[in-house]
């Protein structure tokens, strides 16, 4: 259900992108697939993306096209439903690939869109 808030849903992408990232710095994708800890808490991050993507409102999505709104929503339900499936290598994949999403978050939270507006102070 998207959020009345998109402040709220675009600030996790943000926050989990940015973990996934640094969770994954220094290594390469051999010393990836030899850390379970890592591979699991880059995992978490996604799942939390994905959450997040789906309580965008249609408006946000709209605006950015190239990103793939869908298919980062429906990697929720991989990650938790058919996890047996789930290659490292994809894992690794994904976050190398979350830059041109984190751009477009950055982009929307930097908008007066994204920014709740203030109460005026009544005189």
């Amino acid at each position: 259900m998207p959020s009345k808030r998109p402040e709220v849903p675009l600030k996790a992408i943000r926050d989990n992108i940015l973990l996934a990232q640094a969770f994954v710095e220094g290594f390469n994708l051999r010393t990836f697939r030899a850390d379970a800890r890592t591979i699991y808490a880059v995992t978490r991050c996604l799942e939390i993306i994905s959450e997040a993507s789906r309580r965008l409102p249609a408006s946000v999505k709209s605006r950015h096209p190239n990103i793939p709104w869908k298919e980062i929503a429906g990697a929720g339900n991989v990650y938790r439903h058919d996890y047996e499936d789930v290659s490292t290598a994809m894992i690794w994949n994904t976050v190398k690939a979350l830059p041109p999403l984190l751009a477009a978050v950055e982009l929307e939270q930097s908008s007066p869109k994204a920014k709740p507006a203030k109460a005026k102070n009544p005189k």
